[in-house]
Order: C-alpha cells, then structure tokens, then sequence
C-alpha cells in the first residue's frame, strides 16, 4: 500500500470521531512563509518527502502559483498527526497571502476552528496579517501564532538575545492587542496567544526547525542552542532536534478546539434558525446521525469530474448516492462522489460524517456559500460568507474569436460562481462584457485562466476602477408615478449614517430582509429611532430601505416589487451609473390602485425607480473612489523618494516609522493611482523598497474632480456626458 492509500485509509479510521479532528487553516501576509510551513507539516505526516519539504509547495499545484511563486487557491489537505500515543486527523487549509486573494481566505474560514497566524520575525504584523486575524476572529475561529523565519534575526540581522527577545515581544502584543479588540466578548482574553501556555512558537520553516515553550521543557532545547545552531549553519541538524511538523502539529492538538467544542459557539454566530429545533441541535452537538447540514466555502473545476464542491460538514453524514437539498435554488441533487483532498489529488469515500471538510461532486447548482441538506424541506440557511473587500476593478473582456463569444458568457458565469469576489455582467449601454475583481493581479490571473484553461483566446482592457455613489444631502419626498398614473410613491433620500454603514458591512445588520425588531437592541443602540427600527425592510450592499408607511391597503401586495426596483436603482444609480452606497431610502407614502392589474411590475418598477432617480438627484449626489493602505518599507536614504511618489499619486501619508536603518511609511491612496505602482516604486527605490497593499473602503472623491470623473465614467458608458436632472424622471 503507498504512502497517501495508507493515509488515507487513517483519515477515514478517525473521522467518526470528533475529537481526534483539528479543522485549521494556515494564514499570514503574502511572503511570510506560509506554504513553505505547510510542505514540511505533509512532509513530517509522510505526504512527501522531507528532502522536497519547503521545496516542492505541494499546495500550490496551480500552474499560475508555480510561475508567480505566491498562493492564489486556498488549498486542502487532510493528514494524520501522532500526539502521545493519539492519532488525530488534521484537515488544513492553506489559504492564500495576497490581498487580491482574501475572498478564498475569507471563505476557508468558515470551514475551520482554528488557525496557525504565521508572522515574518524580520517584517513584522503587517497589513494583511492583521486583516487575517480579523477575518478569523469574525467567524469565532480561534488563532493560534508561528514567528518564523527566526534564523533570519539571528543570522543577517545578528540581534542579540535580548533583542530577539524584544522583537518576539512586540509582535506578539500587536497580536494580542488585535485579538482583544476584535475577538468576540467571551474569547477577548481567553484567545490571547502565550509563550508559556505554548500557543506561540518560533522557528524557520525554510529550514523545518521549531520552538516553542512545552517543547523546550520536554525536551532541554534552550534558545541558547537555537542560536549557535543558527550562527553556526547547523539547521539541519536542529531540524532533527526540533523538527517544526512535530511542534506545530502538537500546537494544533493541543490548543486548537475539535468539533464538538467549537460548534457550541460556531453555530449560533453563523446560522440563524431555531437552535431548539432538531437539526440546529444536530449542529449544536456534531450529530452524525442527524440532518445533513453542510456550507459549501469552494467550487473546483476538476477536468474529469467535473465542478467539486468543497465545504464543511456540520451535523449528519454525507454518502455517495444521497440525496441532498440546494437551499438556495430548492433543488433536489444526487450526490456523485464524496471525498477528501490529499493536496491536488482526491481520495474517494463513501461516506464522511460531521466535523470535517469534504469534497463532494454531483451539486452543479451549488455555489460558495450555499447550503447543502436533507430533510423533507430545505433548512434556514448558513449566513452569507461576507468578505471584508468589494471589487474595486473592471476590465472589459472580449474574445479574440467572435465564434467564441457564447462560450465566453457560460465560462464567465463559471468563474464568478467559482470565485464570488468575482463580478461578470453586461455593460447594457455599450455591449461590453464586465468583469471585476480585486486587483489588476486578480483580474490577470482569471483572464489567464480563461485562456489556458477554458481554451478561449480572449482580450482584456486596460482596467477600469470601480466608483460609487451616494448622495450628500436630504431629498424632499418625491414622487414617482407609474405610467398609467394610478400609483404613486413618494420616496425620500439621505446619506446613511457612519455608524450604521459600517454596522452593515461588519455584519451586526445584515443584508438582506430584515425584521427591525428581531435587532431592535442593536438599532437602538446605533442610535435609530423605534419608528425606523420598526420600519426597515431591507439591506443591500451596505445601503437601507425603510417602509415608514401606514395603513396603506395593498402595501404588501407590492412591497416585493418595492424592493426590486430598489436594488436596481442601487446596482446602477442615476449620476453615473455605478453601484450605491451608503444610502438611506425611505418609502413615505403612497397610493395604489385598488385594481391589482393596475398595479403589476410594468407600473411599480418604474414609478419607484424613477422617483427614486430623482430624489437622489435632488440630494446633491456625490461619487466615492476605492481606497488602498500602501506601506512601504525602505531604506532610511529612499524616505523621501517614497513619500513624493505616494503624493503624487494623490496619497495621504498617515504614518512613518522608523526601526534600525529601515523606515515604513503608510498612507492611503486612490485604486485609480497605484495602477503602474510597482515599476514606479522600484526605479525610485533602486529597487531596495518592499511593500503591501490592503483594501481601505471608499472615500469622497474630491469635489474638484467630481464633475470630470463623473462625465468621464459616463462617456466610458456610451451614455451623455452631462448626468442627467431630477425632472428627466418625473416628466411621466
């Protein structure tokens, strides 16, 4: 039998149990070492073999990882780890560094319990491992910390141990200060990291060595021989004293929760059904023989089978042959195969039971985020896995082969179902078909894809930034009238408030229908009146809908319609055209005919969405631009030439930093000035500058640059340069 059957034959012995299973992923800022770590963890489970540790990235099997050296997909693995005499099985997820990839980071947290945060000993806690831990701690996934890349201190640096010591005490106060401000209530001390407890080790996943406090203790290592192994090139033989799967892997064992334990507190924050009810109490206890209750966090496109579902399983079993719900589409599916990832390669079971994470095929319907179950009726489903960034960049894509164009639209729906920080949609007034990403390296990525492996030759444009708009002042009600003039809506605007904006986008009210006094303490507390808290109606994309009518006969017959018409207005708003924010709609009143056909979707559509166009006019309308953090570290002697290139490119320099001969300086700036960044930032460096990026929200395009902007984005659309006036709505 070869080294993975015999693997996988351990992985099927322990997963009926949930207490010998760990669900942890690996996550950390871009170059910090994570997938190096993650080689030599399946080298020291015998996955591979120890001489290709660190060497062959074993989870980054995508061609477009090996060629840019940076993961891009977040990668599984199940293995088996020996801890005392115990065999526990592992299922890990190495999760991608780079900020254009969080979404896939962002989604692997929901399948998790725990996490291993890797740090850069020389770089620090840098923007995205801070957005990483944030990420964890928002769905109750517990952190644990490596500070690697250790020998690099001891070696080029040549810190002193008391300045090791000082440097390791930094990094792990910025953590723990992270973890208290962002952990939830019950887990703000409980969660924080400690050398002592052994919640915290050191080492060099280059050179597969590691440290920690337990291990020290067990064994008489001290810090003292870490160093003279370092200083004296005798890592490899310190791998052998200290090897770094054996302390990471107890670490994982040790601190980080099974099933059974997380699940008491995952649940309640990630699905909103009746926890009294019978599957919510399946979930609650990791029941195997209960209802099938499983969120799909990945869709793989496997070239034999096909699209792989892969998700976490939190109550019952899923078999081969079953039948399962598709919540969202209330649809039957027989599921084909179910199985476990062994890095790229599958291995297929028959059955996997709750607490793990499986690979299922068959659910062609299924996107991430979806819920999968069985039962006689489709469950409540789990939240929306919300990813902290919005898509802040679009290309027009085209193929090369007209031929092809029908291809193009199925492939491009493919890939934003696969990824759903992906948006594909049509520009209806030029034709165009949109895609918008992250970033110009996530974009380029898929567009590679597209071509390499969908087998389409296609065109991209230069990219396009993404705007939004919102309105900077309170609109009268307007009224809006359907066509026939039987109906009438009047509708009021005004900007949302800061507090409840950013409500939203964490997810304290989330999107979607809502009932105000099922979060009435909330609303409350954000400072919403009883009137408003019992007239919300709906969230969508971070802005609010509020039915404050009364007593208006036929209301709810059309209040679907409503909303509809609201969503379209907020896809596309009436300046130019893009997405809208951080706005506050109300419905004051209106009339309706008493004849239902009288007031179908031919009349209520319009009337709300041209009333609403008008409103929106009349409250001064305002364009936001997508943000960036840029911090760049260099040489104290380049200082200078980093911040002129961050000011010219309209940068607002929010902190400088100084530490030996290197600075950091961190500022802001607009999406639409980094694109070219990196060729800039390296000619005025000399190349001697390394820096990182991270989604930083939406700001106030200047109002100097409003009208230009705006008439620029309009002409981009095939539409008239100059935006229209509230009476070219209302003249129905």
């Amino acid at each position: 039998m070869g080294r993975k059957e015999e693997m996988a034959k351990r992985v099927k012995e322990l997963m009926i149990d949930p207490t010998h299973i760990r669900n942890t992923g690996i996550a950390a800022h871009i170059d910090h070492g994570k997938t190096t770590l993650s080689d030599n963890l399946l080298s020291g489970a015998g996955l591979m073999s120890e001489d290709l540790a660190g060497k062959q990235l074993v989870l980054d099997f995508d061609e477009q990882e090996q060629e840019r050296g940076i993961t891009i997909n977040a990668a599984n693995v199940s293995m088996v780890h020996n801890y005392k005499g115990q065999d526990y099985l592992v299922n890990l997820i190495d999760t991608p560094g780079h900020v254009d990839f969080g979404g896939d980071v962002t989604r692997a947290m929901r399948a998790i319990d725990g996490c291993i945060i890797v740090i850069c000993a020389v770089e620090g806690k840098m923007p995205q491992t801070e957005t990483v831990v944030r990420q964890a701690l928002r769905e109750k996934v517990k952190p644990t910390l490596f500070i690697n890349k250790v020998d690099r201190l001891i070696r080029e640096l040549q810190l002193s141990p008391e300045e090791l010591q000082n440097r390791f005490v930094k990094i792990i106060n910025e953590i723990n200060k992270l973890i208290k401000s962002a952990a939830p209530p019950e887990f703000k001390d409980s969660w924080q990291v400690s050398v002592t407890e052994g919640s915290v080790s050191f080492g060099s996943a280059y050179y597969n060595w590691a440290i920690n406090v337990p291990y020290m203790k067990k064994t008489g290592i001290t810090f003292k021989e870490i160093i003279e192994h370092c200083l004296n090139d005798t890592q490899k033989e310190l791998s052998k004293k200290s090897p770094l799967h054996e302390i990471l892997l107890d670490m994982m064992v040790t601190h980080l929760p099974n099933p059974l334990v997380s699940q008491k507190y995952r649940i309640p924050q990630i699905w909103k059904g009746d926890l009294e009810s019978t599957v919510g109490k399946d979930m609650l206890t990791c029941n195997p023989k209960g209802n099938l209750g499983m969120v799909v966090t990945k869709i793989v496109q496997d070239p034999h089978a096909g699209e792989i579902c892969v998700g976490r399983i939190f109550s019952g079993t899923i078999k081969t042959g079953q039948e399962v719900w598709i919540v969202a589409t209330k649809t039957k599916r027989r599921v084909q195969q179910v199985g476990v990832f062994m890095g790229a390669d599958r291995e297929n079971l028959e059955v996997v039971p709750c607490g793990n994470i499986v690979a299922v095929t068959g659910l062609k319907e299924a996107i991430a985020g979806e819920t999968i179950c069985t039962g006689e009726e489709p469950i409540i489903p789990f939240e929306a896995i919300k990813h902290y960034s919005e898509p802040v960049v679009t290309v027009a894509v085209e193929p090369k082969n007209t031929k092809d164009l029908a291809k193009l639209v199925e492939v491009l729906r493919q890939v934003s179902k696969e990824d759903p920080t992906l948006v594909a949609k049509i520009n209806e007034d030029s034709g165009e078909y949109l895609l918008s990403g992250m970033g110009e390296l996530h974009l380029e990525v898929i567009g590679h894809r597209i071509t390499h492996d969908r087998g389409i030759d296609i065109k991209l444009s230069q990219p396009i930034v993404i705007y939004r708009e919102s309105v900077d002042g309170k609109s009268e009600a307007i009224e809006g009238k359907s066509p026939n003039k039987h109906n009438k809506f009047y509708m009021q605007v005004e900007p949302l408030e800061d507090n409840i904006y950013n409500a939203v986008k964490e997810g304290i009210i989330p999107e979607g229908r809502i009932k105000g006094k099922d979060l009435g303490p909330q609303l409350r507390e954000l400072g919403m009146s009883s009137e408003e808290v019992k007239g919300i109606a709906d969230v969508h994309n971070g802005n609010i809908f509020f039915n404050m009518t009364k007593g208006i006969v036929y209301i709810n017959e059309v209040i679907e319609l409503v909303i509809q018409s609201i969503h379209e207005v907020i896809d596309g708003g009436p300046y130019s055209r893009e997405p809208v924010m951080k706005l506050k709609i109300s419905l004051i009143d209106c009339k309706l005919h008493e004849d239902s056909i009288h007031r179908g979707p031919a009349q209520v559509i319009p009337a709300v969405r041209e009333g609403l166009f008008a409103a929106m006019l009349y409250a001064k309308p305002v364009i936001y631009e997508p943000m960036q953090k840029v911090t760049i570290t260099c040489p104290q002697d380049y200082m200078g030439a980093v911040t002129r290139e961050m000011q010219s490119r309209r940068g607002q320099i929010i902190d400088i930093s100084q530490e030996g001969d290197s600075t950091t300086v961190v500022s802001i700036a607009p999406v639409s000035q980094m694109f070219g960044f990196a060729g800039d930032i390296r000619s005025a460096t000399e190349g001697r500058a390394i820096w990182s990026t991270e989604y930083a929200g939406y700001q106030k395009l200047p109002a100097e640059l409003q009208t230009q902007t705006v008439e620029s984005i309009r002409k981009r659309k095939g539409l008239k340069p100059q935006p229209p006036k509230p009476e070219d709505y209302l003249s129905m």
